[in-house]
């Protein structure tokens, strides 16, 4: 016969009061109660701690502006002054003439890296250890010059010829360089005269202000001796010839890239030829360790970026149009028109790294993908295992 007992008497079996029993069930109830408070916030991202800024223009148009015009050439630059964002990389448009000169100079604050996209050049560089080099660069070649490292540049014709320069500094400024004329014609007469074995009636005809781009004679194609026949040629190359170099294929376009692996003179920067077939898209990714900067060439694109919070941005690209995706942002592009996109793409790090969004999904186990997004095994076995690069039109 079943016992009764009452709120302070002890079932001796279960040993749980009634109160006991009551006292459990409340606070199972809160658990509950708790429990489906705090799903229904893990539900919601946590809001930012203070108000989170819109994302910053990235578009500028690099070939849209006059910045310095004169018979031997032009040149036009983008640096944080005229672009913002772009804090790390800074781009100058440049022309010349056949026989200019852009004259002898160096930078203090930036390497320089350089694509020929049209005619002939040559370029002549010292280095701290006095070696020098005379290269000559035709459309596809590239350049790099550490910082520091006195060079030249000068028009080989037929027609001009037109080149890329990107540096690894943003707040590097192409119309700040240290240039001789300009050192020459600041120095006291009297000493350039004991310096350079030239009588002062001889130093009145050198340049008496900067000369930066000036007019002049095409050079022998055979090229020069060096004046000091002592002179050593340089130790390593500062010439790469990146449209020569077999590309990565992918489905919807190629990719001729160049790190300091394959350019050991190249150390701050690596660079990028993109050509996007039409209707092609550069699928999502993101680079962990370094900026992109891009300058459009040929054809047409849209880049999307993403920068957390909710905070998406498209802008469309047209040829002279330069881009910029921070380090670490989401991004892909999307080509536009019938018309094949051609993009220099450079990075503020010899190394090249990428995340695509195809790769993270297919690093995953499936158990992962259905937490995180709520799927089925089904649709999980139809996502990209790896990436796909360049993706042909849809």
């Amino acid at each position: 016969m079943a016992q009764d007992w009452n709120d302070n008497d002890v079932k001796p079996q279960a040993g749980i009061s009634r109160r006991n029993v009551f006292g459990a069930a409340s606070l199972a109830s809160l658990g509950v109660a708790a429990t489906s408070m705090w799903t229904r916030k893990a539900n919601a991202a946590p809001e930012p701690k203070k108000a989170v800024e819109e994302l910053a223009t990235f578009k500028y148009d690099l070939e849209g502006q006059t910045h310095w015009v004169g018979p031997g050439g032009s040149a036009k630059e983008a640096t944080v002054e005229e672009f913002p964002i772009s804090e790390s990389i800074a781009g100058v448009s440049m022309r010349l003439e056949p026989g200019a000169i852009r004259e002898l100079h160096w930078h203090t604050l930036a390497a320089e890296w350089a694509y020929m996209l049209e005619g002939r050049c040559r370029a002549t560089v010292i280095s701290p250890n006095g070696q020098a080099d005379v290269s000559d660069f035709e459309e596809g070649d590239t350049w790099y010059f550490p910082r520091g490292h006195g060079h030249c540049l000068q028009g080989l014709g037929p027609g001009p010829c037109h080149f890329l320069l990107v540096f690894d500094n943003g707040h590097f400024s192409e119309f700040g360089t240290f240039d001789a004329s300009d050192w020459l014609s600041h120095t006291d007469p009297k000493i350039l005269s004991r310096v350079m074995n030239l009588p002062e009636a001889a130093l009145a005809k050198f340049p008496q202000k900067e000369l930066y781009i000036g007019p002049g004679k095409v050079p022998p194609q055979a090229g020069e001796p060096f004046r000091n026949q002592e002179t050593q040629l340089l130790m390593g190359t500062h010439k790469y010839r990146l449209d020569k170099q077999p590309p990565r294929v992918y489905p919807g376009g190629t990719e001729h890239i160049v790190t300091s692996k394959e350019f050991p003179m190249q150390t701050t920067l690596t660079a990028v030829r993109m050509d996007l077939q039409p209707g092609a898209l550069r699928e999502p990714h993101w680079h962990p360790h370094a900026d992109e900067w891009q300058y459009f060439v040929k054809g047409r694109a849209k880049i999307t970026i993403f920068g957390s919070h909710g905070r998406v941005k498209t802008e469309e690209f047209a040829p002279g149009n330069v881009g910029f995706v921070k380090q670490g942002y989401g991004h892909f592009i999307e080509q536009v028109g019938d018309v094949p996109t051609e993009i220099l793409v450079l990075f503020n790090s010899g190394e090249y790294q990428e995340i695509s969004l195809a790769s993270w999904l297919g690093a995953n186990p499936v158990s992962i993908l259905e937490t995180n997004f709520g799927i089925s095994k089904d649709d999980i076995a139809k996502l990209p295992l790896k990436e796909s690069g360049i993706l042909r039109r849809a």
